[in-house]
């Protein structure tokens, strides 16, 4: 496990006719994550081509600071709540290029 800063991209592609309540269940995600220590930023877009995919940029402290996150009670309520409703989540972790 690294200390080093990293950058997570999410993709999520909503059901079309589930797109809205994706839409909200994600937005809900947002101020508990950026209370989150370690979080640096925490951003939702929608794709201006497709809206029915959804992207999350992501910067944490460290990986563990994201593993904290994707083990947190908040994340785990959005994943059964949105069960079903999601076609695929896609995550990518990044780092810079040095």
């Amino acid at each position: 496990m690294s200390n080093e800063q990293l950058t997570i991209t999410a993709s999520i592609l909503a059901k079309t006719e589930q797109r809205e309540f994706v839409k909200q269940a994600l937005l809900k995600l947002i101020p508990p994550t950026l209370k989150e220590e370690g979080c640096l930023n925490y951003d939702l877009h929608q794709d201006n081509e497709n809206p029915d995919r959804f992207f999350f940029y992501e910067n944490w402290a460290s990986y563990g600071h994201w593993q904290k996150h994707n083990n947190s009670a908040h994340i785990a309520a959005h994943k059964k709540a949105t069960e079903g409703a999601v076609v695929e989540v896609i995550i990518g972790q990044l780092s810079p290029v040095k």
